[in-house]
C-alpha cells in the first residue's frame, strides 16, 4: 500500500518527529522500532479480542496490568507500535486506556467531544492505518453523551450554542434527527439519546468503511483492517461492541 501523507506533512506532525528525524538522515538512520517487520502484527479479530479481554477486566475490577512502567516507558521512546486506533469522546469518564486496560503504545487514541470526525481526525486515523500499521479502528461512543445530547436539543428545540460549540455538535445533528425518526412513539428521551449515540458511531464507521481512499479501501478489501463500532455504559463500565462484520 502507498502512504498518501507528504513528506512535508510527515515532518510537520508532532506525533512523527521521530520518525520524522531518522527520514531527514536517511533510510541508514531508522531506529530499531521503526524497522521492517516491527509494527504490530496483529490481525483485526485479534486486536478486536485484546480490548474484549481488557474491558472485561476493567468490568471485574481486575487491578490493571498494563504495561506503564519505566522500563516500558523507555522501551518505547524512540518509536511506537500500536495495535488499534481509538476514536472516542474528550468525556473525562471515558479514558480508553483504561477502559481496555491496555499501557503505553498500544492505543492511537484520538478524542474529541461527541467522537465525531473531523478533518484532523480523518488524517490521524489515516496516519495510524497507512504508517504505524494498526489493523483495527474502533469508533467508540458512550452513555449520556453531552456532545449528542446537546445536538439531540438542536432538533427538538432548536437550541443554538455560542462560539465554536454550535459547529462542533453540527455534524451530530444528522444522527440525531436519524434516532427521532427510527425511535418508537412511546420511546423516553434517554432511549432516544442513546439511539442517536448509537447512530453516531455507525455513521462514522460506515463513512471509513466506504472511503474510496486506499488508505482505507485496499486493507479493508484485504481484511488487513477493520472498523467497528462500540458504545460504553458509564454505569457498568461495559463495552458493547457491534457492526464487527
Amino acid at each position: 500500500m502507498t502512504s498518501k501523507l507528504s513528506r512535508r506533512g510527515f515532518l510537520g506532525c508532532a506525533c512523527c518527529a521521530p520518525l520524522a528525524v531518522s527520514l531527514t538522515l536517511g533510510a541508514g538512520a531508522l531506529t530499531p522500532a521503526y524497522a521492517a517487520g516491527t509494527k504490530s502484527e496483529l490481525t483485526p479479530d485479534q486486536a478486536l479480542q485484546l480490548l474484549k479481554d481488557g474491558n472485561q477486566k476493567f468490568v471485574d475490577d481486575t487491578p490493571m496490568q498494563a504495561p506503564v512502567s519505566r522500563e516500558r516507558r523507555l522501551a518505547i521512546a524512540r518509536g511506537q507500535t500500536p495495535f488499534v486506533t481509538v476514536l472516542s469522546c474528550s468525556d473525562s469518564r471515558v479514558p480508553p486506556e483504561i477502559l481496555f486496560q491496555r499501557g503505553l503504545g498500544e492505543l492511537f487514541a484520538i478524542r474529541d467531544a461527541g467522537n465525531t470526525l473531523d478533518t484532523a481526525g480523518l488524517g490521524s486515523i489515516q496516519y495510524a492505518v497507512a504508517e504505524l500499521g494498526v489493523s483495527l479502528v474502533l469508533v467508540l461512543g458512550h452513555e449520556r453523551c453531552g456532545a449528542v445530547d446537546a445536538a439531540l436539543s438542536v432538533v427538538e428545540n432548536n437550541t443554538t450554542f455560542p462560539s465554536g460549540i454550535g459547529p462542533m455538535i453540527d455534524p451530530i445533528v444528522t444522527a440525531a434527527l436519524a434516532a427521532k425518526a427510527a425511535a418508537p412513539a412511546n420511546a423516553s428521551r434517554e432511549d432516544v439519546l442513546d439511539l442517536a449515540v448509537r447512530e453516531n458511531v455507525k455513521r462514522t464507521v460506515t463513512r471509513l468503511r466506504g472511503s474510496p481512499d486506499p488508505i482505507f479501501a485496499e486493507p479493508l478489501k484485504a481484511g488487513k483492517l477493520k472498523v467497528v463500532g462500540a458504545r460504553y455504559s458509564l454505569e457498568d463500565g461495559s463495552v458493547d461492541f457491534f457492526m464487527e462484520t
